[in-house]
């Protein structure tokens, strides 16, 4: 009875084989969607949106966009990961969601290592210092003697519990010795929304989310984490200028698939992407946003690199002994 259960295995994978083959050769065959992990507006959905027009014309297929936020990032990874690896849903992880958030969320159930299959780096994006226009100070060091006068009054937002601004939050007001309030949101967008009404004060937050209310003037920008001045903000100093070098690093995103992805596929998808990433629309486009196309890498150096901010972040992680809030 075994060998005859195993013939009939062998036999039926003989006749499916052409068939898988044909099925991941035809790949893409329908839409793709990109699950990111944030609300609308933030700089995760800006990439996104970006991207995807001219992803879906290297592909030939529709790509949608899917905001799942929630978690500070959780929930949307987590449907990420456990989609069909099938190639027909594709993950903006970020270094929070994935670099962060392992060493921060104690219970996470998705192990991004484990659980997805890198296929490229797609942007990079600088932090920057915002605040409301009616915080006083003109500039941080004003802001600073403010803050330091008034422990507790100042509300410090953050994308999310488990996300860079909030890591940014942990090592500023230890450097700066300040007393200040974390309020996190889930995304960029509702949080920019927060320092915009005068719910909260002042946050660290990717600059594609905030540029354009900086350049219209609705907020004020203390520092930002670029080496030298942007052309776009050519008034706002570094924060290496203000004296914070500490606080100089961008904000990584990148393309994921669930583990479990047949690697032609995966080629498939990377091929797209860094046809897309060498479109000079799109680097006009990144750089309207305030950012810049990542240096692309292939999913070996990706994994590799997600490896290390992995092990980086769990160090400043514990060292802050920041917690879920």
């Amino acid at each position: 009875m075994y060998k005859q259960i195993q013939a009939l295995s062998i036999g039926l994978a003989l006749v499916l084989a052409p068939v898988l083959a044909s099925g991941q050769s035809s790949y893409p065959s329908r839409p793709i969607r990109i699950i990111v992990p944030f609300a609308p507006g933030g700089a995760s959905d800006v990439v996104a949106r970006i991207i995807a027009p001219r992803l879906g014309e290297a592909l030939a297929q529709q790509i949608v966009i899917e905001n799942r936020p929630g978690a500070s990032g959780n929930i949307g990874m987590e449907a990420a990961a456990s989609a069909a690896p099938d190639g027909y849903t594709l993950y903006l992880g970020n270094i929070g969601t994935i670099a962060i958030n392992p060493a921060l969320f104690a219970n996470l159930t998705v192990k991004p290592q484990r659980d997805f299959a890198p296929v490229t780096l797609v942007a990079d994006a600088p932090s920057i210092l915002i605040a409301n226009p009616m915080v006083p100070g003109n500039t941080l060091a004003e802001f600073i003697a403010f803050a330091r006068r008034n422990p507790g009054v100042i509300n410090f937002a953050s994308t999310g519990s488990g996300a860079l601004s909030r890591m940014e939050l942990e090592q500023f007001r230890e450097v700066a010795k300040l007393n200040v309030v974390h309020i996190p949101y889930n995304g960029a967008g509702p949080a920019v929304t927060g320092i915009l009404s005068g719910e909260t004060h002042v946050m660290f937050v990717t600059l594609p989310s905030a540029i354009a209310h900086l350049q219209a003037g609705k907020l004020k920008a203390f520092g930002i984490s670029t080496e030298k001045r942007i052309d776009a903000l050519p008034d706002v100093p570094t924060m290496t200028e203000v004296g914070f070098p500490e606080m100089t690093r961008g904000a990584w995103q990148g393309i994921f698939v669930p583990a479990g992805t047949p690697g032609a596929i995966v080629k498939r998808l990377h091929s797209a992407l860094l046809a897309t990433l060498a479109s000079p629309d799109i680097a006009r486009q990144f750089a309207s946003a305030g950012m810049w196309v990542a240096t692309n890498r292939t999913p070996e150096e990706l994994a590799a690199f997600v490896a290390a901010e992995t092990t980086r972040w769990g160090k400043v992680v514990k060292e802050s002994r920041a917690t879920v809030d």
